[in-house]
């Protein structure tokens, strides 16, 4: 074979080799990286909700709406004095019933219900004089500017406050009722029956209460 043959030879097997390598290697499969598995959705843990702690008092508040349903022009929003719990705790609640939310404040109770002055309400009574909170359903009225101020007048509408109107029970700012006396005494002060709150809230809660709405007050349970 001559050096031109030779050289043609040589160059057509190298260039069959690289070929036959390309081929090769093309033809050789390649396995593509498996896509990682979607994380497993976190599972979902619901806590229940809380009752609120004057849920069974809302009740009774409820049934008192149905059965006194002429005296309110107003069914929306109920105001419930939970006076089960001390003075120094946030007690009275203004509950929408439509929404379902709240705005709590704190509220004295009358002298006449706790003599010994622990902070917790022992008693109630209708009677004139006696200084003491009334229990049941009050119908909201109008508002007024008195010796305590502005203040609200209420109508009881049950046999053990039917004398809030002559009793002159109403709802009226006091100082003895706010944070500062109670960090002072560890308590509110008291009234003489009246539903009394700390000044600077007065306003903010007459404006939810209005006139001819549901105030209910009650003791259910057992105090601390």
């Amino acid at each position: 074979m001559d050096r031109r043959n030779f050289t043609k030879f040589a160059m057509s097997g190298l260039a069959f080799s690289f070929l036959s390598d390309s081929i090769g290697r093309a033809a050789v499969p390649v396995t593509a990286p498996l896509p990682a598995a979607a994380p497993s959705p976190a599972k979902l843990i619901v806590q229940p909700i809380a009752p609120k702690p004057y849920a069974s008092l809302l009740e009774k508040a409820k049934a008192a709406l149905d059965r006194h349903g002429d005296a309110f022009t107003l069914r929306d929003r109920v105001a419930i004095a939970d006076f089960a719990a001390p003075s120094k705790e946030l007690r009275f609640h203004v509950v929408d019933l439509i929404g379902g939310q709240s705005s709590s404040y704190l509220v004295a109770h009358g002298r006449g219900s706790d003599p010994a002055h622990s902070g917790w309400l022992h008693s109630f009574s209708n009677e004139p004089n006696s200084l003491a909170s009334s229990s049941g359903a009050y119908v909201t009225g109008e508002q007024y500017v008195g010796q305590h101020g502005r203040a609200m007048r209420l109508i009881g509408l049950d046999p053990q406050n039917n004398n809030a109107e002559p009793r002159a029970i109403v709802v009226h700012g006091a100082d003895y009722v706010g944070e500062d006396h109670i960090a002072a005494w560890g308590k509110c002060g008291r009234s003489e029956g009246c539903f009394a709150v700390a000044p600077h809230m007065l306003p903010q809660l007459l404006g939810l209460l209005g006139s001819g709405r549901l105030l209910y007050a009650d003791k259910i349970g057992v105090e601390a």
